[in-house]
């Protein structure tokens, strides 16, 4: 899903092409200019989109949101959701006019900074007239209540995204579009905030959303749960699945906070994988450097029409119970993907070519084969073969972020890089982009630099050659 993950890369192989579906202190990186600024002082409205060429409409320009309260309620059986949004931002150029991400909802009032503002629709767009322009630099809040039965949307490689509907619940996993489906955002992975949730669900259904949970209350047959995700997070990241589940709450030697939902027909077989969470983020760690959030866990759904798994930030949601491999590999997600986040989607190997790599790096160290291994059964493929499609540098579309290149040809160049460095210095380079990127985002071109810097080497050529040359490289 940008957040989908494929369960395994033999499994994401197997047809030779796409996969079924998504599968993740700010430095000096963190927050590029929004797209759609203008000079300071002209009257001018926001971009109806962050510039990103694969997602033209997803994110606005003109202003930066730092943190959103959503107030939700949601009734499984008639499926019909109520929502208070509540943002915090500020304007980042003269705004007349801003526009928000939000698709087949009904808007019923917006008010910036507690004034009626005029709304209209257009499309998946929510375009907002403050009653007077909002000058650059200011602080403001954007309050939008709505309702109505979210719907996912159908993702170019034709998976759901969004608010899932499951038959006790919703399974909401936003990767790359869906957040517009159930709230309000500047939906792209630019614009990062934290987030407060309140959900109120009938009683006997849980509502897990990210970050740390700070407590339940029922009254009236209605449970309502609070949850808190301090540190940014991209809109795509954020979920507020809702089922039956099954809870465990404990906290790590590490002090992370975990907290595991699982649907009860998935509990037998996840429990075995959920319960070595806290010694693979103690791998990762080693490796990657400190996990960057406070809380951790896992919610497992029982969703057989999705399809996939998503690294919703410190919980991840699986459609289903997983397998080691996808346990590792969206848990790799929370530093390449999630802390560390896109600056445009076409980047999207950073993310998937990363975690793909810890699933090999993961077997490598516990007894498994060897990435050597991996690296080479998948370079046996013929020219032909799916995998050599397109450079994972430039999946081209929309359409291709989720395809075999971008995972299993993305963590190839990690393994070129590896054998070109060597280890001390590669896994110097993994660390320092978590740590240099934390809470931020990072590029291609970014990390090409630091590798460089990091080894003292020219990699130009490796680079080059599988990242972005179309067809099956020359054997290293």
């Amino acid at each position: 899903m940008t957040a989908a993950v494929p369960v395994a890369v033999a499994a994401l192989l197997a047809a030779g092409g796409p996969a079924a579906g998504p599968v993740g202190t700010p430095g000096a990186s963190a927050r590029p200019a929004p797209a759609g600024s203008a000079p300071a002082g002209s009257a001018s409205a926001g971009a109806p989109g962050a510039g990103d060429p694969y997602f033209p409409l997803a994110g606005n320009g003109g202003y930066h949101v730092s943190h959103y309260d959503l107030t939700l309620r949601y009734d499984p059986d008639s499926r019909h959701l109520d929502g208070t949004a509540v943002l915090t931002a500020r304007a980042t150029q003269r705004l007349t006019r801003f526009d928000l991400d939000l698709k087949g909802l009904d808007v019923t009032g917006v008010l910036v900074d507690h004034v009626k503002a005029a709304h209209r629709r257009d499309g998946q767009e929510l375009v907002v007239t403050p009653r007077a322009a909002l000058r650059a630099g200011h602080r403001f809040q954007v309050t939008v209540t709505y309702s109505g039965t979210p719907e996912p949307v159908t993702d170019p490689d034709g998976s759901p995204d969004g608010w899932i509907p499951t038959d006790d619940g919703a399974f909401v996993a936003g990767e790359p579009q869906g957040a517009m489906t159930w709230f309000p955002a500047n939906n792209h992975p630019l614009d990062k905030a934290s987030y407060d949730f309140t959900i109120t669900v009938p009683q006997g259904r849980t509502a897990v959303a990210n970050g740390v949970f700070l407590g339940s209350r029922t009254a009236h047959a209605r449970t309502t749960y609070r949850w808190r995700q301090t540190e940014p997070m991209a809109a795509y990241l954020a979920t507020a699945t809702v089922g039956k589940f099954h809870i465990e709450q404990y906290t790590t030697r590490d002090g992370i906070e975990v907290y595991n939902a699982v649907d009860p027909r998935e509990a037998a077989d996840a429990a075995p994988v959920l319960k070595q969470l806290p010694s693979v983020l103690r791998w990762e760690s080693r490796l990657f450097g400190p996990y960057p959030f406070r809380a951790a866990g896992s919610i497992v759904d029982h969703a057989p029409d999705v399809g996939y798994a998503l690294e919703t930030q410190t919980r991840p949601v699986y459609d289903s119970a997983p397998d080691l491999s996808t346990l590792v590999h969206e848990s790799a997600h929370q530093w390449f993907g999630d802390s560390v986040s896109l600056t445009r989607w076409q980047d999207i190997w950073l993310n998937e070519g990363f975690a793909t790599y810890a699933e090999w790096l993961y077997a490598e160290q516990h007894g498994g084969p060897g990435a050597q291994h991996e690296f080479d059964a998948l370079y046996a493929r013929p020219a032909s073969d799916g995998l050599w499609a397109f450079p994972p540098g430039d999946p081209g579309s929309g359409q291709h972020i989720f395809a075999a290149p971008v995972y299993a040809r993305g963590a190839m160049t990690l393994h070129e890089l590896r054998r070109a460095v060597g280890d001390p210095a590669f896994f110097r380079i993994l660390r320092a982009w978590a740590s240099d990127h934390r809470d931020g985002h990072g590029t291609t071109a970014q990390f090409t630099a630091l590798a460089e810097r990091v080894s003292g080497k020219d990699l130009d050529t490796l680079f080059r050659t599988w990242l972005h040359t179309p067809g099956k490289p020359a054997r290293p």
